[in-house]
């Protein structure tokens, strides 16, 4: 069985996913539940924090892509945090650091959805 799961919670106007494990074509199912949950009740502001992530697939990858639009659609974003250099490695040799917000920490993250309310 693969070890992964996926904590949210709301911080203000922001949710906050939390990866643990490993993120590949068979969880990542789990994931797009989440995203599409967050669309149906309309919260487009979302951190996700890659800390205890220890690996991430192109699966993995494509469901940030294709929730991104939506949330953009509506004034909000995806944002990234509390990515190690492994994980970081694969964002960025993609070319995701192009196209979405990378933060050492959460809060920073956080932060950065209120200075642009």
């Amino acid at each position: 069985m693969v070890d992964f799961n996926v904590k949210t919670r709301e911080d203000s106007l922001v949710n906050v996913v939390n990866l643990h494990g490993y993120l590949d074509a068979h969880t990542a199912p789990e994931l797009e539940i989440v995203f599409t949950r967050f669309i149906k009740d309309n919260r487009f502001r979302v951190v996700v924090n890659f800390e205890k992530l220890a690996y991430i697939s192109s699966a993995g990858l494509g469901v940030f892509m294709a929730y991104i639009e939506t949330m953009r659609d509506n004034s909000g974003d995806i944002k990234f945090s509390n990515m190690t250099p492994q994980v970081f490695n694969i964002f960025d040799l993609l070319g995701f650091p192009l196209l979405y917000e990378f933060y050492n920490d959460e809060e920073e993250a956080i932060k950065k959805f209120s200075e642009k309310s």
